[in-house]
């Protein structure tokens, strides 16, 4: 009984750690949406293009591309937000290289999103179009 015990004890113990780190991601997901603008234009984006797949009943691999790319924006626009913040705490004032951190971090951001603009038209574009004339 005693080892039982013990088990049960360890997985208490370990489940309040998930919950706390779980109330720390959802910490910065609220963070990021209630002080990003960004990051809420790209879960707007995100929404529509959630809305345009059900709309053109697309195929599962697509869903999988567009919820990744949904997924991996997202995490982008959180990085350079991070990037952003981080900078700033350890550089109060101008410095070059701090500038490079936050452009870098900008510029990865811009490459995600144009990747996801040209995966969206590839999905969505013939279909537009094939409504249009069809």
């Amino acid at each position: 009984m005693k080892n039982w015990k013990e088990a049960m004890e360890h997985i208490k113990e370990h489940r309040k750690e998930h919950k706390d780190s779980l109330d720390h991601a959802v910490a910065g997901w609220r963070y990021a949406l209630t002080t990003q603008p960004n990051f809420k234009y790209h879960l707007f984006l995100s929404f529509c293009a959630i809305f345009l797949g059900i709309a053109y009943q697309i195929s599962a691999n697509e869903w999988l591309i567009i919820i990744l790319m949904i997924t991996w924006g997202l995490a982008m626009e959180m990085f350079n937000t991070l990037s952003e913040s981080l900078t700033d705490l350890i550089k109060k004032e101008y410095d070059q290289d701090a500038k490079i951190v936050k452009d870098v971090a900008a510029g990865m951001m811009l490459v995600t999103a144009m990747g996801a603009a040209i995966i969206g038209g590839i999905i969505f574009i013939p279909r537009f179009i094939s409504c249009l004339t069809g």
